[in-house]
């Protein structure tokens, strides 16, 4: 796909979370045309900006989230909370080797492992998930979201660009990134991980859940915007369907 054909279809902002509908989508007529909103006291109305969906964990002062986030977070590397008394005879776990499991996935490309709760069950009382990413040299990581955890990762080898976006779209970080580089991607940002020509790009890191992370891409045959593809999706891009049609299925 071009840069013209997405431009066409993406706009540079979004004009509001209500727009016009009708089955034959397009343009104007889905309320996206260049007039902006006029409030009823005659001002332009502020520009619509994307907020959260108020889950449990985004609620509260984001001081406090963090402090507690990263107070979690490190608590398990140093050996957690203080052993309370107990009678039971605990015994240490097996040690987990990631490279006796087999890929999560694994193309021409490169592979990943990904081990959760379910894999080693430790990790359901740590609540944190590993992984280990090996990308071939010139490949990327299709661009995708972390809905449930965000992401620390560790370069282990090779170098790599590491690009990650606002959920509102705009750039947050474009940096390139070589072996002993740590990097983080929060919760709900859009990133790619792009290896460089000269060789593999290899990473490993945690997740802050143990659950299953489910990454949501946005590109390829399961992304967000083909399983949204319809009419209500071209409305609410302001383009005819089939256009849309075209560029989602390429």
């Amino acid at each position: 796909t071009t840069f013209d054909e997405l431009e066409r279809i993406l706009p540079v902002k979004p004009l509001g979370p209500f727009v016009s509908y009708t089955t034959e989508s397009g343009g104007k007529e889905h309320g996206q045309g260049d007039k902006r909103d006029v409030g009823e006291n005659g001002r332009e109305s502020e520009p619509w900006r994307p907020v959260g969906r108020g889950n449990d964990d985004e609620r509260g002062s984001g001081q406090s989230t963090w402090t507690w986030s990263w107070r979690k977070l490190m608590s398990r590397f140093i050996g957690g909370e203080l052993n309370k008394k107990s009678d039971k005879t605990v015994r240490a776990p097996e040690p987990y080797n990631l490279f006796d499991h087999e890929p999560s996935f694994r193309n021409t490309y490169g592979w990943s492992i990904s081990v959760d709760k379910h894999d080693y069950h430790p990790l359901d009382h740590s609540d944190i998930g590993v992984y280990l990413v090996n990308l071939t040299a010139g490949s990327m990581m299709a661009p995708h979201v972390n809905p449930r955890a965000t992401e620390y990762g560790v370069v282990l080898a090779g170098e790599g660009v590491i690009q990650v976006v606002f959920p509102n779209g705009s750039l947050a970080m474009s940096a390139e990134a070589r072996a002993g580089d740590v990097f983080w991607i929060p919760r709900h940002f859009p990133f790619v991980q792009v290896a460089s020509r000269g060789g593999p790009f290899v990473f490993f890191g945690f997740t802050t859940s143990a659950r299953r992370n489910k990454p949501q891409f946005l590109t390829g045959p399961t992304s967000v915007l083909r399983m949204m593809l319809g009419p209500e999706l071209a409305a609410g891009l302001g383009v005819p369907e089939k256009e849309l049609k075209d560029v989602m299925e390429a």
